[in-house]
């Protein structure tokens, strides 16, 4: 197994940006959908607002928050709605 070298990965990524900010790079990007709503995946997924709470790693008043509308899910919730909607048995596997 080599060694990494994190060093070089960040002088080459600042130089990428340099680049890209001189217009002479262009970065990947990628637009990521919104997951639907905590409620329709969960119902999904056959789970209780308890164990959908578990498994996301929050509280179940915070699920309760995102299906009352009360509250709305943040960046890393979203990520793993994103992740429970698109791939279920590997989302519940996890857990």
């Amino acid at each position: 197994m080599s060694e990494r070298d994190i060093g070089q990965e960040i002088l080459d990524g600042l130089r990428e940006i340099k680049a890209f900010k001189a217009g002479k790079a262009n970065l990947r990007t990628r637009e990521l959908s919104e997951p639907s709503s905590p409620s329709e995946i969960r119902k999904k997924l056959g789970l209780s607002q308890a164990a959908f709470a578990a498994l996301m790693g929050v509280s179940l008043r915070t699920v309760q928050d995102w299906e009352q509308g009360r509250r709305e899910p943040s960046g890393p919730a979203k990520s793993l709605l994103r992740i429970a909607e698109q791939f279920p048995e590997i989302f519940v596997q996890v857990a």
